[in-house]
């Protein structure tokens, strides 16, 4: 891997971090959620008016993935309503992988190495590590099944787009449509469960929520462009270095509490994660 791609991918990995941040530092996380969402159908609009169409077998993914990521955001929402970015991204981003690979370790045990099975234990105990913390901190406990439901969610959702970007013929065009589906179904969604006053009113929420979209589609067009000429697995082992810049804008973005309990037990993640990718 080139410097260049190096950097880029740290670059990716910095903004994945920094649109869950936006959503954290929202006065409404929801509603911040939301403009994000409204923000993706252009931005997916855009790109399918420049890509090749998907083969229509590939829909019925597209809706799937879109109805899943409804789920992930719903459940980071009101995690980050609970809890704080260093405490709820790692147990979120960090749980996804193990979600994975014990799926593979009970569906598919002949390819499950004895790395990954280390992976696992080490993953689980990182998570532990950092709910653990939200106990001895005294902080509010309704954030993990929120932070873990999320990581379900990504998990779902992982598998899906893998499945659905092979079928579509396109990928490109493909990621494109769930960020259309992805954003139609979570605004209308939380529209139907939350009503109009969901939608913030002040323009500086409708910033954040803007640049958060923005953020997040580059996050991930610029690992998709990583892979492309460099090795997948070291692409997505370093994309999750976002669990080390979502702790660190925490604590100093955020003045979130930084013990060495939490420091360790994002490390002991962010170990756990390399494992499950290398």
């Amino acid at each position: 891997m080139s410097l260049g791609v190096f950097l880029a991918v740290l670059g990716a990995a910095f903004l994945h971090a920094l649109w869950n941040a936006l959503i954290k530092i929202g006065t409404s996380k929801v509603g911040t959620m939301v403009i994000l969402s409204v923000i993706e159908i252009p931005i997916g609009l855009a790109v399918v008016a420049v890509s090749p169409p998907i083969d229509a077998a590939a829909i019925p993914w597209v809706i799937a993935a879109g109805c899943t990521h409804f789920a992930y955001k719903f459940f980071l929402t009101y995690a980050y309503e609970r809890g704080d970015l260093s405490r709820v991204y790692p147990i979120a981003r960090g749980a996804a992988p193990m979600v994975v690979a014990l799926a593979g370790a009970m569906m598919l045990p002949d390819a499950v190495s004895g790395r990954q099975y280390v992976a696992i234990a080490v993953l689980g105990l990182g998570i532990l590590m950092m709910a653990r913390g939200v106990f001895s901190s005294g902080e509010d406990r309704r954030l993990l099944p929120f932070a873990l439901g999320s990581a379900a969610a990504t998990a779902t959702y992982t598998m899906i787009d893998g499945i659905g970007a092979r079928i579509s013929g396109a990928p490109a065009a493909y990621v494109a449509w769930v960020f259309v589906a992805d954003g139609l179904i979570f605004t209308l969604g939380m529209l139907t469960l939350r009503g109009t006053s969901v939608l913030p009113r002040d323009r500086r929420a409708w910033g954040l929520g803007s640049v958060a979209s923005v953020a997040s589609y580059g996050a991930y067009a610029v690992s998709i462009w990583a892979m492309t000429i460099a090795p997948i697995a070291v692409v997505a082992a370093l994309r999750e270095t976002s669990i080390l810049f979502a702790v660190l804008i925490g604590w100093i973005a955020f003045g979130e509490k930084m013990s060495g309990e939490k420091a360790l037990a994002a490390c002991v993640i962010v170990a756990g994660v390399l494992l499950t990718r290398l």
